[in-house]
């Protein structure tokens, strides 16, 4: 066949139109092709083999079997999921188990502590630029007059330079004998006052790790005390300070 034989025939061929959609069938929706047919048929006959390959199963099973899975599930919105065991655990054990906690809790708050305090020894506790909120000194006069020709450099007879530190400041007459010692370069101040800041900085951030331990302590022991059959009453809810208050009623011990 030749190839103008064939285009002569493809363009005799009329195009494929879908059937019309009668007006008295408008209600039953659009009809749908043969493709669509051939899905839905292969979609319900593949379910019926399912089925019946289940009720073959089903049939062959033996009444008898057992597998722990039968009670370790439940159907949960038509969903089978494993049930998680309990752990079995004694009241003794339980307290136990807090007072371990409190005990590995109080032992890292005391090592805390102890770091603190060796920090406090090499600070000396001097106030840092930046470190905190500057603390203030005031000076008492007699008269308006004293305030106009107050000056700080001359109440406190050290030189005009040494007014604004609040350590090492030493007085006019210690300075005539002798001269001042340590770091006097102001590169090399600032670097120090910046080390004295980060010191401070890891100091503050230790306190407040030392205090949230102590919090943690007083909850597990909070917790440890309710397990008592003794009837207790709440007084104030816990919060992220502070454990929560309980009321117990009072029992003579023998």
């Amino acid at each position: 066949m030749s190839a103008a034989f064939r285009k002569a025939a493809k363009a005799r061929q009329r195009p494929h139109r879908e059937r019309a959609q009668p007006a008295a069938r408008t209600k039953l929706g659009l009809l749908e092709k043969k493709k669509d047919y051939q899905l839905r048929a292969r979609d319900y006959h593949k379910k019926q083999n399912a089925l019946r390959a289940l009720q073959k199963k089903a049939l062959d099973k033996n009444p008898d079997e057992f597998y722990f899975k039968m009670i370790r599930a439940e159907l949960k919105d038509g969903v089978h999921v494993i049930k998680q065991p309990k752990d079995e655990v004694t009241p003794e054990q339980v307290k136990l188990m807090r007072t371990q906690d409190i005990k590995y809790v109080e032992m890292k708050r005391v090592a805390e502590a102890k770091k603190i305090e060796r920090l406090k020894a090499e600070l000396h506790l001097l106030d840092a630029a930046g470190s905190g909120p500057a603390g203030r000194h005031l000076f008492f006069v007699d008269s308006e007059r004293e305030v106009k020709e107050f000056d700080l450099a001359t109440h406190l007879d050290t030189a005009p330079e040494l007014v604004d530190r609040v350590y090492n400041r030493p007085t006019i007459a210690t300075l005539q004998r002798e001269t001042v010692k340590g770091a006097t370069d102001p590169v090399h101040l600032k670097k120090l006052a910046q080390q004295r800041k980060n010191q401070y900085d890891l100091l503050r951030q230790r306190i407040e790790r030392e205090k949230a331990m102590f919090v943690i302590t007083q909850k597990i022991q909070t917790r440890k005390d309710l397990l008592d059959k003794t009837h207790k009453v709440k007084v104030k809810k816990e919060t992220t300070t502070g454990p929560a208050i309980y009321k117990f009623k009072f029992q003579r011990k023998r």
